[in-house]
């Protein structure tokens, strides 16, 4: 990437999501210089960061600047508070990306206008580079400006775009919310092989690797899921037996149907 594609990014808070977008960022070719971060109080790593990348850092927007990308990285609760203050960084080109959970484009329309906007959902694997990202884009934003987001939040991972603002709950559901799903899948899996009789820690070792070292299997493999699992699965096996339990009428796919609809509801109530 190079300044004149993208132009003047903005970037609101440097916490760990924000932060990861711009690491990510600066691996990837956008210079320093094309960068400007609003954030109150960034850690010191943060800090020496954007001096090293020659970004520019402010507590308030800087007098004049008009961003090309406007890219909200703060927590939803705080959105209401900060965003009455950016109404300045926003001209007719800008285009607005928020990764902020439930805060709908209508709501950030009533403080900086109708412009181009995009809503992301990140998940917290984008600190490494291995998040995925889904997005929607309202009707105001180019396919050259949706080209040029889609670059931007790829440093993190794969990114999907859905047709509806409405599938962002969804995504929310399912990706945003969905690695504490795993890493709780690896807390029961450890207390189980605890109760079967190894040591807490060493059952705690086990259950981090292995699900660690499936996802890292499924990554690298072509195949569907479906089929590393059926590979896996020798007829009449011990595998097959735990999976007789887990896919039964009652076992983790009503759950996970029930899990997915409460987080996809309460995206839901807290964009309202």
């Amino acid at each position: 990437m190079n300044q004149s594609v993208f132009g003047q990014i903005v970037l609101i808070g440097a916490g760990n999501m924000g932060g990861a977008m711009l690491s990510g960022w600066l691996k990837n070719g956008v210079p320093g210089s094309a960068v400007t971060v609003l954030d109150p109080g960034p850690s010191d790593a943060m800090k020496a960061l954007i001096a090293e990348a020659g970004a520019r850092h402010a507590v308030a927007p800087p007098e004049g600047l008009v961003a090309d990308v406007l890219f909200l990285a703060v927590k939803p609760q705080a959105m209401d508070a900060v965003l009455p203050g950016l109404k300045g960084l926003v001209g007719p080109e800008t285009t607005v990306v928020s990764v902020a959970a439930g805060k709908t484009i209508a709501s950030m329309e009533a403080h900086l206008g109708s412009v181009g906007m995009v809503r992301a959902m990140p998940n917290t694997p984008a600190m490494i580079g291995r998040g995925v990202t889904g997005a929607y884009a309202n009707g105001a934003v180019t396919d050259a400006k949706r080209d040029i987001i889609h670059r931007l939040l790829k440093v993190s991972g794969p990114v999907e775009w859905v047709d509806s603002e409405a599938a962002i709950n969804a995504v929310t559901a399912l990706s945003g919310s969905g690695p504490a799903y795993v890493f709780y899948l690896v807390e029961c899996m450890a207390e189980a092989g605890r109760k079967a009789g190894l040591p807490a820690d060493l059952a705690m070792r086990l259950a981090r690797e292995t699900v660690a070292g499936a996802g890292e299997l499924m990554h690298q493999s072509p195949d569907p899921a479906s089929k590393l699992r059926q590979n896996v699965t020798s007829p009449g096996g011990t595998t097959a037996a735990a999976l007789s339990v887990l896919m039964a009428d009652d076992g983790m796919q009503p759950l996970f149907d029930v899990a997915i609809e409460a987080a996809r509801k309460r995206a839901e109530e807290l964009a309202q």
